[in-house]
């Protein structure tokens, strides 16, 4: 049986949820067992992100919090958080948070464990052209890389690379958490 891993670049992910279907509340377990199919074993699910800044939006930051700990509590699944940094808009003058780090965190994530033997496939839920080396990388050894994508922050040369693409748009509202629903305005 193909061994599977799933990594999630969360920020990606956040933001294709909301611009797809207005809710974010997904099941993180549902989900990869519908990426993974019936006839593959999932071995874990990485979730990448950063953590707001509490002062800048304390309701949002609690929210995320909240979020952080059922993704710690979804069985064979693990929470990696990296770093948020504030910019200044040179033009407005406003801020303007950014997440660093977590790129590069998935990237050598897939070619570590793709030269530890940890996987067979990994599926790579982003949209983010960034990974094509990563991905290049985790090929070159002989392994699967598959791509889960929304419509809406797809990269072209990233499906291009991958093995197969998962265009999400069309199952994501069967992973939705029903006893916690929430919409975004």
């Amino acid at each position: 049986m193909e061994r599977v891993i799933i990594f999630i670049d969360g920020s990606n992910f956040y933001h294709g949820l909301k611009e797809t279907i207005g809710a974010t509340n997904v099941n993180l377990k549902k989900l990869g067992e519908i990426l993974c199919g019936k006839n593959r074993k999932l071995i874990r699910i990485y979730y990448y992100n950063a953590p707001l800044d509490q002062k800048y939006d304390t309701e949002r930051y609690k929210a995320q919090q909240r979020w952080f700990e059922k993704v710690r509590n979804t069985p064979d699944t693990t929470l990696i958080l990296v770093r948020m940094q504030c910019r200044i808009n040179e033009k407005t003058g406003d801020k303007e948070y950014v997440v660093k780090g977590d790129d590069i965190h998935i990237g050598v994530d897939m070619v570590k464990f793709a030269y530890n033997d940890a996987y067979d496939i990994a599926i790579l839920v982003s949209g983010d052209g960034d990974f094509y080396p990563a991905v290049m990388t985790v090929k070159d050894k002989g392994k699967r890389v598959e791509n889960a994508y929304f419509k809406v922050n797809h990269s072209f040369l990233l499906r291009q690379t991958c093995d197969r693409s998962i265009r999400m748009d069309d199952f994501i509202e069967k992973c939705l958490d029903k006893k916690s629903f929430r919409k975004f305005s």
